[in-house]
């Protein structure tokens, strides 16, 4: 497990983070939650002396056990399952920073459970998520998100504890004696490549590799943005494209646990921005039942490219927050079904109303969930004056 060091360590990373992906600069007494699984409490007490140490008003949300879970999805009434505690609204209203810490000790304790249960759940919580990305777009409000390792992700990842949080270790820069230095780095080399994408005039993106055969169409007033704060590690650069352009086959080679299901070797294909049909080797009436959430759960909300000379992931860790950020010989690419991501808009994201994000074909959903391939392949920008342009091939962006 993580030494002292290394939680100090991944600790300021995580905080770094959180002031990074804030458009405002953040004051005292700001309040800053922290979500957290029971085994993460060694690096969520760092956290929290730190959070208090620089005048933050920390509160503290330990998340469901998975014994608890399973219990609510399998005992909860309609009622229950889209409660919403009172205070709850206000907090969010109030909320300046979100700290999410990842420590799983099942993945897969909700197989079997009536998928429309998580999807009411899921949809209910929908308007709290909605209160957030207002904040974050007016510049009150950012988030990070982070991993601690268990047994339980160890496993399902085919490591033993040492070795996968040695993978954490590396991902993270917490080998270095000044990790944020790293971070900081990283971040002002993306500023240069998100540059370059962001002065194409492009109509379309082509992403081909030996299961993919996939157009997106980036949309109007859409920029490239990522390895900002949000998510430790990040690299990956992202849009969300105007997701009625999609048409095509996509492929997930990762597997994917989602809301305690094991999903693998999912395949969808496109038509008219919508997903027409869906099969996966495992998981597929689960995955199926996902697409049927709402109206944008079958839409893309994100289209992402990781370059693998900055990414030091080089194996499944059976979590999206890393394996959306693999590395490996070839990176990857993902994309996500549902939500789309307000900040790739180029101009003021508070300016964005419903019926503007529908014009420009922002799509909305409760659900967001990331399925990523690392097959070899190569992404090309269709420009608007009718030249191609090779952007990503071989695990790399052709800047």
């Amino acid at each position: 497990m993580l030494n002292a060091k290394q939680l100090e360590r991944y600790a300021d990373v995580l905080l770094w983070g959180l002031r990074t992906a804030r458009k405002k600069k953040p004051r005292k007494n700001e309040i800053v939650v922290i979500r957290y699984d029971l085994a993460a409490i060694p690096l969520v007490e760092v956290l929290h002396k730190k959070l208090i140490q620089k005048g933050i008003q920390p509160v503290q949300r330990l998340m469901q056990t998975p014994e608890m879970e399973k219990n609510f999805f399998t005992q909860a009434g309609k009622k229950q399952l889209t409660f919403i505690p009172p205070g709850e609204t206000e907090l969010y209203h109030h909320l300046n920073g979100a700290i999410a810490v990842l420590a799983p000790e099942s993945l897969t304790h909700l197989s079997g459970i009536d998928s429309d249960k998580i999807a009411l759940s899921l949809k209910c919580r929908k308007s709290l998520r909605e209160i957030l990305d207002q904040r974050e777009e007016k510049g009150f409000f950012s988030w990070t998100l982070g991993m601690y390792p268990t047994a339980e992700l160890a496993r399902q990842a085919e490591m033993d504890v040492d070795d996968y949080t040695a993978q954490i270790v590396k991902a993270c820069f917490l080998n270095r004696a000044d990790p944020v230095g790293q971070w900081e780095a990283v971040y002002e080399k993306a500023k240069t490549l998100k540059k370059w994408l962001n002065r194409m005039n492009v109509s379309k993106y082509r992403v081909e590799s030996k299961n993919i055969d996939l157009e997106i169409t980036p949309g109007d007033k859409r920029r490239w943005i990522g390895i900002s704060g949000h998510n430790i590690p990040s690299f990956e650069l992202f849009l969300s494209p105007d997701w009625r352009g999609t048409r095509g086959i996509y492929y997930a080679d990762q597997p994917s646990f989602r809301s305690g299901n094991f999903v693998k070797g999912i395949r969808i294909e496109f038509k008219k921005g919508k997903a027409v049909r869906a099969t996966a080797e495992q998981g597929e009436a689960f995955l199926n039942k996902q697409l049927k959430m709402d109206a944008g759960a079958s839409r893309l909300g994100e289209f992402s490219l990781t370059d693998r000379t900055f990414s030091k992931i080089n194996r499944f860790m059976a979590n999206t927050l890393f394996d959306e950020n693999y590395g490996g010989r070839y990176g990857n690419c993902h994309v996500a079904l549902g939500a789309s991501y307000s900040d790739t808009y180029s101009g003021n994201p508070s300016e964005l109303t419903r019926e503007v994000k529908d014009n420009l074909g922002f799509n909305d959903s409760a659900l967001h969930w990331d399925i990523v391939n690392t097959e070899k392949k190569q992404v090309t920008a269709h420009l608007v004056s009718g030249k191609k342009k090779v952007i990503y091939e071989n695990g790399e962006f052709t800047y």
